[in-house]
Order: structure tokens, then sequence, then C-alpha cells
């Protein structure tokens, strides 16, 4: 397994914690020097707030940890591609790297609906996609045809 893919696989478990409380199953963290200094999982149903994403969880814990505004040094693992939200988010944290499983075709902002990886910003950053891919997007599939089966809401972006 490579290094990558043991980070991915940490932000599945959040994901799924996320998918037992009801929410988008998306999971998150922060890593410097090889140490998790942040994770977070989607909030927006149980929290009421539509900026309750992981990856703002995660870089928020992150900034605590390091007690600044900036995570120069830091990667970010996510189980979806980031949201444009999220990307404005990592950019403006100058994180160095970003690995992603699923890709989001109807509101990623790093590949899947558009690639703001191809802008010139003050700090952009690497970006990697498709990392244990399957899985990504077979937590985020169960967890749709689950919501739609059961006509709950159909209030959720993703596919």
């Amino acid at each position: 397994m490579t290094r990558d893919e043991t980070y991915i696989r940490k932000a599945i478990e959040l994901a799924e914690k996320a998918l037992e409380q009801g929410e988008i199953p998306v999971g998150a963290i922060v890593v410097y020097k090889d140490r998790i200094i942040g994770e977070g999982t989607n909030t927006t149903k149980t929290e009421h707030l539509s900026t309750g994403h992981a990856e703002i969880a995660a870089i928020n814990q992150a900034n605590r940890y390091l007690g600044q505004d900036k995570l120069d040094g830091c990667e970010l693992f996510s189980t979806l591609e980031p949201c444009l939200m999220c990307t404005g988010a990592i950019m403006n944290a100058r994180i160095g790297r970003v690995v992603f499983g699923a890709f989001d075709r109807d509101a990623g902002a790093m590949g899947g609906k558009l690639d703001l990886s191809t802008v010139f910003f003050k700090h952009n950053a690497e970006i990697l996609g498709g990392i244990l891919k399957e899985r990504c997007e077979q937590l985020i599939q169960t967890f749709f045809e689950e919501r739609r089966s059961k006509s709950v809401d159909n209030n959720y972006s993703l596919w």
C-alpha cells in the first residue's frame, strides 16, 4: 500500500462515520510531516451548515494545531474532489498537495467540473485524483441510492 493510499484509507474511515450520521460520506485529513494534524467529515445536514464540508473542518483543525492561518508544507487527503469553496480554502491556506479519491463531476473544482489547477493563483497545489477511487465512489453512490429509494431528501447535488 502506498503512502497516499494509507492516508486516503484514513479519510475513508471518517467518511464512513459521516455516513453513519446521515451525512454525505466525505472525509478529509491534513497531514504535516507525516502526522495527521486535522481531520473532518461533512456536517452540512447535522449542523445545518452550508460550509460544513470535511475539507474545511480538517483545515480549521490543522490551523488551530499549528497556531497559524497558513499551512505551508501540509497535504490534504479527501475522499471526494474538493468543491469550489474548499478549493479556495486550500489555496488560501497554501496547502502544497491535494490527494483525493472520487472525482466530482457536478461540483469538483480540481478536474471534475472545473479545473482551478490550471488557473494561476498566488499559490497552487499539486493535485492527484483517483486514489482508491472505486471505494470512495462506492460510499457516495450507496448514500445517494439509499436516499433516493427512501425519497427522504432530493436536495443533494452529487450524482
